[in-house]
């Protein structure tokens, strides 16, 4: 994991604002292009409350492309006059609008020319360059040369090579529009990556001279690669979504989201956190929205700055990842930007959530270590403090132990469901299994048919695993069997227990035998047939649980649904939908995680379940934190003053949103409070 250090400063990475060339003037068929000039005041405005040292725009500045010089000027007149209200220094990056498309014979769009090359530099100033901050190199390149075979092309490459060189010695920050690879450097070339024998040259410099940090744009979506030493980020559009990419979702487009171009909680720019030793990306969602006028806007909420596995000192809380978290699909060619063969992209959005709220740690299957791509993909985002928990069935086979055993350091623990009625078998080779692999290894236990026929008053068709506080006796016999070679247990939390006391019961259970707990809190009840859709339940379950598993330090917790489950058994929402954006749980949790990062360590206190609210409160240091998670509707905080819980108010209050922004009146929201 990176050691970062101190932060230096901070710069925004913006892309793809696809300007106008008037506010009521569009010369494309969408219908949400027409929003471009609003939803870029929107970000101009939000930028200008925060304290940058610079903006870079990554290109397509605007929409009207180079072949129509009328159009263009017009449209360049409208960026620079809404970038001249940011109160930032800016350097722009030129994109396939702004310059013209890279020399492609199908591309639908005139190529990058002299003339399109003069047409910027008019209006924009040089096409690629560099400049220092706080002692780090930051580099624009025009990527649309690249190939070309223009004059300006071997230019930009002699300039390059002898820039790099003399700053080798420095931390290097490349920004470029298109970029070299979206998937895996050896991929097909299409209409929105670089072709050979630029894309290895550019790869090639980027090794040499150990560049930090690339940033791309022109695919409007978020991907993340490393290659080689150099982190690689494709940063969203501010002003739509590219909608042949929804293909990689399982649902189609929501009936307002124009087919997916208006994907609103996919548009998001990027805040770049440098430190001392390293950087960390944190994601801005804007939601589309959109300023009509360069007025300040006084009712905007105060932003909660959110976490990052890198930065959160709290990592005892993860998801189960029951759906592909790195799948790769193909995109259909359409007859829009692409027509001759199809793209293999891979669906980072759970990725990007993640990372937004500050969660390291991923419960995984088998399948994931014996997959090729997502083992390397694993071992990728360990550099970015995400641990995995690998979970089986049984005994381990010869095949598996031997691939646990050689890529254990992907691995924080690895969990293993046992069947108790072969319990015998069982042991003896997971003793083996401990002593030979370098992992702690927690025990599960697989619970009967009969046991489930007397839970639920009969038979389900379903499998149910993890221990419950009654399987004391249980729990003391396999720790006395196995000794040091369990390093603790898989305890179960049903819907019809609060998660804190789920969380409180494993972790005392566990202390008591010398062992530690990874407890999975359930987003479903125990009838397979019935669904579990409310997203307000669900949201408070999970956030109930973060607190906790914060709070109690022998123990873990994992939300069994990180994407909604919509079909098949068990329907029932998480924290992402199947389109990978935000449910309220979402929002909750960035909200919380954000605000727990400004205290490191906690003692639980208790939980307090009041009318129509809960009360969880732990030690900070000399303070008491309390969250308070209520009904819909009702005022928390006069809920836990009337109990006399608190006598006094709050020092301060902070109320979490389970949406993308405050409402004026906050009763109904979570609260976290000082005392």
């Amino acid at each position: 994991m990176k050691r970062l250090g101190a932060r230096r400063f901070t710069y925004a990475a913006i892309t793809d604002t696809h300007l106008n060339q008037g506010e009521d003037e569009c010369n494309s068929p969408y219908a949400v292009n027409r929003l471009a000039n609003a939803r870029l005041r929107h970000v101009v405005h939000e930028l200008n409350s925060m304290d940058l040292a610079f903006v870079v725009n990554i290109g397509d500045l605007i929409h009207p492309v180079p072949a129509i010089p009328d159009l263009y000027r017009r449209a360049a007149h409208c960026f620079l006059q809404q970038i001249g209200q940011l109160r930032h220094p800016i350097y722009l990056t030129p994109g396939n609008h702004d310059i013209g498309d890279k020399p492609n014979p199908w591309a639908p769009a005139a190529s990058v020319c002299d003339e399109y090359v003069a047409l910027w530099e008019e209006h924009f100033g040089p096409h690629y360059q560099s400049f220092d901050h706080d002692s780090v190199h930051f580099v624009i390149v025009n990527a649309q040369i690249i190939n070309s075979g223009l004059a300006a092309e071997a230019s930009q490459q002699a300039w390059l090579e002898a820039d790099l060189e003399r700053h080798r010695d420095r931390r290097i920050f490349l920004h470029i529009h298109y970029p070299p690879f979206f998937t895996r450097p050896d991929e097909e070339v299409n209409y929105d990556n670089l072709a050979e024998p630029g894309r290895g040259w550019l790869l090639g410099l980027m090794e040499r001279y150990g560049v930090e940090v690339m940033l791309a744009g022109h695919v409007h979506n978020f991907w993340y690669n490393r290659y080689a030493q150099t982190d690689c980020y494709l940063v969203p559009s501010t002003a739509f979504v590219r909608q042949d990419y929804s293909e990689m979702y399982r649902s189609p487009p929501g009936d307002e989201d124009e087919d997916g171009r208006n994907d609103r909680p996919k548009l998001a720019y990027f805040l770049v956190h440098v430190h001392e030793q390293g950087h960390v990306v944190e994601i801005m969602r804007t939601f589309g929205r959109a300023l009509e006028s360069a007025a300040l806007d006084e009712a905007d909420s105060p932003r909660i700055p959110a976490a990052h596995p890198l930065t959160n000192p709290h990592f005892r809380f993860g998801f189960d990842m029951r759906h592909n978290w790195a799948e790769i699909v193909e995109i259909p060619p359409t007859g829009g930007l692409d027509e001759f063969d199809r793209k293999e992209v891979r669906n980072d959005y759970p990725l990007m959530a993640l990372w937004e709220l500050g969660v390291r740690r991923l419960r995984v299957p088998l399948r994931d270590l014996l997959h090729q791509p997502t083992r390397d993909r694993m071992r990728e985002l360990r550099v970015f403090g995400q641990e995995f928990v690998l979970f089986t069935f049984g005994a381990p086979t010869d095949r598996d132990r031997t691939m646990i055993g050689r890529h254990h350091d992907l691995f924080s623990a690895w969990e293993i469901c046992i069947d108790w009625g072969a319990r015998d078998l069982n042991v003896n080779e997971i003793k083996q299994a401990a002593s030979e692999i370098p992992l702690d290894i927690y025990l599960s236990r697989l619970r009967s048919i009969s046991e489930l026929r007397a839970e639920a008053g009969h038979y389900y068709h379903v499998i149910n695993q993890g221990f419950l506080p009654d399987d004391t006796e249980q729990l003391r016999w396999l720790k006395e069997g196995i000794g040091d070679g369990v390093a603790g247990f898989v305890f179960r939390v049903t819907a019809e227990v609060w998660p804190w006391n789920g969380i409180e019961a494993a972790s005392r259970i566990a202390a008591g035998l010398g062992a530690k707990a990874s407890v999975h809190i359930r987003l479903c009840g125990s009838n397979p047939a019935a669904p579990v859709r409310n997203d307000h339940w669900a949201a408070n379950r999970v956030a109930e649980a973060m607190f906790a598993a914060s709070a109690f330090e022998n123990t873990w917790a994992f939300a069994d649904t990180f994407v909604d489950i919509d079909r098949g058994y068990f329907v029932r929402h998480g924290v992402l939908d199947r389109l990978c954006n935000p449910r309220p749980a979402f929002h909750l949790l960035r909200a919380l995680s954000g605000q727990l990062c400004k205290y490191p360590e906690f003692r639980p206190s208790g939980s307090h379940h009041l009318p129509g609210c809960r009360a969880l409160i732990v030690h900070a240091n000399d303070k008491k934190l309390a969250l308070l998670l209520g009904e819909p509707g009702v005022d928390c905080l006069a809920a836990a003053t009337n109990s006399g819980l608190f006598p006094d108010k709050p020092q301060w209050q902070v109320s979490l949103p389970m949406a993308p922004t405050l409402p004026d009146n906050p009763v109904g929201l979570p609260l976290l409070a000082g005392f």
